[in-house]
């Protein structure tokens, strides 16, 4: 990557934007991986500096209101710490084993339906009058941090799908657990990405400052949005992003 004024700019307005779009609604890399493509980094480089970057969300949201992340308890909180630090190192081994093709075909599919799980979720939570599937969302917590640790993009659009589907999160909280989870994933993966992947320090560290600024702002602005209508962004986006990934 060139190092310019015009690309620093750039990548930490992206990284800002990014930040905050990616505490919001799960979607940060429409935003920041297409602009670490735009400063010519290739995709296997900008997936795992992407990766990195993207550890400020939930940096940002802690420090903000780190304090509701205990809320549920001590123990519960560190089941799922474990549960993403493992999801999000077994993704990143499987990304560097394997490389970026295991998860083409259905990466898109399974974006779509958590979107789709997104428009109707008032519904899902009343037919299941609220009853959590603890145990269930571990293991399926499990599986959406491999998938945040191998590439990434719609991971927090999956994440609400689950927790929608599986728990009694109010929408707060879960918009807030959302971000810090997979920034754990993204932590671990990060360290096994340091010892054997590519990755553009410049472009790591102000997408990072990026976005942990745009994190820090999420929690403030999210207080603003009537839930229904996050929700129906966030749909539209993973919609737009399985779209997008298919072509």
């Amino acid at each position: 990557m060139d190092i310019t004024l015009g690309t620093i700019v750039f990548l930490a307005l992206a990284g800002v934007l990014a930040g905050l779009v990616g505490y919001l609604a799960g979607l940060m890399s429409l935003i920041s991986y297409p602009a670490l493509l735009a400063v010519g980094l290739s995709p296997l480089t900008a997936n795992v500096t992407n990766t990195l970057g993207a550890i400020g969300v939930g940096a940002g949201a802690a420090v903000r209101a780190g304090d509701q992340v205990m809320a549920a308890g001590r123990t519960r909180a560190w089941q799922q710490f474990g549960i993403c630090a493992l999801g999000g190192g077994t993704g990143a081994v499987l990304l560097l084993v394997t490389g970026e093709s295991v998860f083409e075909t259905v990466v898109p599919w399974l974006i779509a339906f958590a979107s789709l799980t997104l428009f109707v979720s008032p519904r899902l939570r009343r037919i299941s009058n609220g009853t959590e599937r603890w145990p269930l969302y571990l293991g399926v917590l499990f599986f959406v941090c491999l998938y945040g640790g191998y590439f990434g993009a719609g991971a927090g659009v999956l994440y609400f799908a689950v927790v929608v589907l599986l728990t009694s999160y109010p929408w707060p909280r879960a918009v807030l657990m959302k971000s810090v989870l997979l920034s754990i994933s993204n932590l671990i993966a990060t360290i096994i990405f340091i010892i054997f992947a590519p990755i553009d320090w410049v472009a790591a560290l102000i997408l990072f400052i990026g976005n942990l600024i745009g994190g820090n702002i999420g929690p403030l602005v999210q207080r603003y949005l009537p839930e229904k209508l996050s929700r129906w962004v966030i749909a539209l986006g993973g919609l737009y992003l399985a779209w997008s990934l298919r072509s």
